[in-house]
């Protein structure tokens, strides 16, 4: 199995959708590698940096997962990097 080092970036608008958005992390927990939280209180919005290393069809299903939630948005950003798992 291929897997790619990729950065997920998320934006969090709605700070009740956080429970929703832990579990997804949770559920993928096997492929993050960390992540990284940062309450913007002056604009009323959390940014969340997640590294991960999965397959492709994971990766992207994490953060279609992710994208589906109300107040939450996301992107991922993969390396070049393909490894054997």
């Amino acid at each position: 199995m291929e897997t790619r080092v990729a950065v997920i970036s998320i934006i969090v608008d709605d700070a009740g959708a956080a429970p929703q958005l832990n579990s997804i992390l949770h559920e993928y927990g096997a492929y993050i590698i960390g992540r990284m939280g940062i309450p913007y209180r002056q604009k009323g919005v959390s940014i969340i940096s997640v590294a991960v290393d999965a397959p492709q069809d994971m990766i992207n299903a994490l953060c279609g997962s992710i994208g589906r939630i109300s107040g939450v948005t996301s992107k991922a950003a993969y390396s070049n990097v393909i490894t054997k798992a």
